[in-house]
């Protein structure tokens, strides 16, 4: 089980309403989309329903336009984060709601602050209503404004605003002295933007509990003034004044090391109601500093020391009650990843030590390893921040961790992997640290991701890649990723001629060097995979000379049943395709093979596989081109063999059908190729009886079993083994209904 609980049904039905928008839309005039119908929904379900689009990238200028219908979609609580709206769309669709917040941060489409600001003044319930806004990432372009009655429309005409987030916006000092104007305003958030004075502040004093000034790169204002405007903020409860030294020049910065310095060693009548403290990346603060306001304000429970140098003072620990951000141990490494998601700078410098501190970790740490993952979303494109957090995933997961995680978290994991593939094609140590990650035999196996997606990135990344090691890992990761390919997909991967090339050409080195390790027998189970039911595939295997090298490698290594079995179950392949077997028409080759069939010191499953090619290309006489007293010695060789065999325990096949048996069971075929194709049915049917006895219902196999069981001809020995096929199909008849087993690994 996963352990997080089976989802919530509204969020199933919000899921189904985000995947048929188009059919329960209508379109209107402009190209938006309108519901052809709708009840009037919960209020929270709109919320939620909009916040399901976004999770989905599919809220754009089109699909928003079903929230134009107010009465029936209410909005309170409105995010369109990171999509691409425009102004038009946003004031058609938004604007008209009562809404009390709205997250529009980094939308693309040209939206600016202006726009939003002026759109939702335009409506008169919202300028009393909205108490939540963020704007970060966008253009302020103020100038653009509209009017209203003749007045300029500014964040001021929103009287119910509390929280305002504008970072990373080019807000300056005019727009901010509007801001400060609101009467209600009790956080704001004006970090990377344009301001370079503060003094604006004064004006919300009252108010202002929050106030996150990080990295202010344009401030331009003395320590002592700076001290002057905070120390009147006797509201506040939180301050961040932190900053980024890790990319700036260490003079930068002196005026606000020295605020903070005087922060920590005044009294704390200064900033009375204070609780809160991130002074994160001011590299000149010293420990005695740290432990004086600590010890000093007795109900502080958050302090920010990234970067500091101080985040190890001893009296730190003592306060169990202080959260703390630093790297002095796996808490306050964590809690950066959990307040910093936006600051790529913080989430570079804690991933970095995190890796360290996960290094030898040997306990599963499943939050970890969300706050890791969420890193890697929030910060898409960066790659400082995947190049860590890729090792990190590789800590956290290694070995037996990640058996012990949720399967939902790893199936989120993996696919940010393979994004992280996808997005650093060319970077050598991202694509090293997602495959180690990903060679992982329970995440492979049992996690569900995208295997079409995963195998077609990792063959890309062996294009380019020769070391052993890595080699070895990413044949590994193709030959079980190939097994697990829907029908369509693994046609679609055989067509690619490189990876046929290139799996052979590891076949061919280590068949020259006498070796017998793991790389050579993935490559094997990668090409018999490939070549399943799949002409396509197989043709590229002939035409790359795969035929002359599989023939040496049964010679080569005639003691090894594990490489005989894969190259005879490939072989097995391309004997199935009518328009190949000539290609096996080699006298040398099949009198090999006959060997092998006959000699009872080889183990079965060898035997099986040369049994298997044998009855194919035997059981058609008007494409038999060879000596025809070697094709009487095959058929007649192939019964007296297959009587000898004992029944496998373990599964080492599995079929993606039967309908290259089809063909071995009519009435009129020899008794040996007869027996061939019922005694493998038989072996798969009594190893997954639910899985097979349902295909061979599906294909009309059952239907050939009895009327070659009621053949008067028909050998006893066939007759018997059809038999117990069909009483097993039987058996297992009312348990069929409309489930289907899964079926287990292909041919490993």
């Amino acid at each position: 089980m996963d352990g997080e609980g089976p989802q919530a049904l509204s969020d199933l039905c919000l899921v189904e309403v985000c995947r048929s928008l188009d059919a329960l839309c209508s379109r209107r005039a402009d190209g938006s989309l309108c519901l052809s119908w709708a009840p009037v929904f919960p209020q929270e379900i709109a919320d939620q329903l909009l916040r399901k689009m976004v999770t989905k990238g599919i809220l754009n200028d089109t699909s928003v336009g079903i929230f134009r219908n107010c009465k029936e979609l209410r909005l309170r609580r409105a995010s369109i984060r990171c999509c691409p709206v425009s102004a038009q769309a946003f004031r058609l669709a938004l604007c008209p709601h009562r809404l009390q917040e709205l997250d529009a941060s980094w939308v693309s489409g040209g939206l600016t602050v202006a726009n939003i600001v002026s759109g939702l003044a335009s409506n008169p319930e919202c300028r009393s209503s909205l108490q939540r806004l963020s704007l970060t990432g966008l253009n302020v372009d103020w100038d653009t404004l509209g009017e209203d009655g003749g007045t300029r429309v500014g964040f001021s005409s929103l009287q119910g605003l509390r929280t305002l987030n504008l970072a990373n916006t080019d807000l300056t000092d005019a727009v901010l002295e509007d801001i400060c104007a609101l009467p209600r305003l009790e956080s704001l958030d004006i970090s990377c933007s344009a301001v370079s004075k503060l003094t604006a502040l004064l004006d919300c004093k009252t108010t202002l509990r929050s106030l996150t000034v990080h990295r202010l790169r344009q401030l331009d204002m003395s320590s002592a003034r700076l001290l002057f405007v905070l120390g009147q903020l006797n509201a506040l409860r939180h301050l961040d004044f932190s900053e980024d030294h890790f990319a700036v020049d260490d003079s930068d910065g002196r005026d606000g090391d020295e605020t903070v310095r005087q922060i920590l060693e005044g009294s704390p009548q200064v900033l009375p109601s204070l609780v809160s403290l991130d002074i994160s990346g001011r590299k000149r603060i010293s420990e005695a500093a740290v432990r004086a306001f600590v010890e000093a304000r007795g109900g502080l429970v958050f302090l920010g020391l990234l970067a500091t140098g101080a985040s190890s003072c001893d009296v730190l620990s003592s306060h169990k009650n202080l959260k703390v951000t630093g790297e002095a141990n796996e808490n306050q490494v964590c809690e950066v990843l959990r307040r910093y998601g936006d600051r790529e700078c913080f989430m570079r410098e804690a991933l970095i030590h995190l890796y360290n501190l996960t290094t030898d970790t040997d306990k599963p740490q499943a939050d970890m390893l969300k706050l890791v993952l969420s890193a890697m979303q929030s910060h898409p494109t960066s790659l400082h921040v995947h190049l860590v957090a890729t090792a990190c995933v590789f800590n956290l997961t290694t070995s037996d961790l990640a058996e012990a995680m949720p399967v939902s978290l790893l199936s989120s994991t993996v696919s940010q992997l393979l994004f992280s593939m996808k997005t650093f094609p060319n970077h050598q140590q991202v694509q090293k640290n997602c495959l180690l990650a990903l060679c992982s035999d329970y995440i492979l196996q049992d996690v569900p991701f995208d295997k079409y997606l995963a195998a077609t990135l990792v063959i890309n990344w062996l294009r380019s890649h020769e070391d052993p090691t890595l080699q070895r890992m990413a044949v590994a990761v193709i030959s079980i990723l190939v097994a697990k390919l829907s029908t369509e997909e693994t046609a679609q991967l055989g067509k690619d001629v490189f990876i046929m090339k290139q799996l052979l050409a590891i076949v061919q080195q280590k068949a020259m060097d006498g070796v017998v390790d793991s790389t050579l027998k993935f490559a094997l189970s990668a090409l018999w995979n490939l070549t399943d039911e799949m002409p396509a595939a197989a043709r590229n295997f002939i035409e790359c000379q795969g035929l002359e090298l599989y023939e040496e490698v049964l010679e080569t290594y005639y003691t090894e049943p594990s490489i005989q079995q894969k190259v005879l179950g490939l072989l097995n392949n391309i004997a199935e395709v009518e328009v190949l077997q000539a290609d096996l028409m080699e006298e040398d080759l099949l009198e090999h093979i006959l060997n092998l069939l006959q000699d009872t010191e080889v183990e079965v499953g060898v035997r099986y596989f040369a049994g298997g090619t044998l009855a194919q290309l035997a059981s058609r006489p008007e494409a038999w081109t060879l000596d025809e007293e070697l094709r009487s010695t095959i058929l007649e060789q192939l019964h007296a063999s297959i009587m000898t065999w004992t029944q496998l325990e373990r599964e080492m096949v599995s079929y993606r059908s039967f309908s290259p048996f089809c063909p071995l069971l009519e009435t009129w075929q020899p008794s040996g190729v007869q027996l061939w194709a019922v005694w493998a049915m038989h072996l798969v049917c009594s190893q997954n009886t639910s899985h097979y006895s349902n295909m061979m219902e599906k294909e009309g196999v059952t239907e050939l079993l009895r009327a070659l069981t009621a053949h008067p001809n028909t050998h006893a020995d066939i007759k018997g083994l059809s038999d117990s096929i069909l009483h097993m199909v039987e058996q297992h008849r009312g348990h069929l209904g409309s489930c289907k087993d899964l079926m287990g690994p292909r041919n490993s």
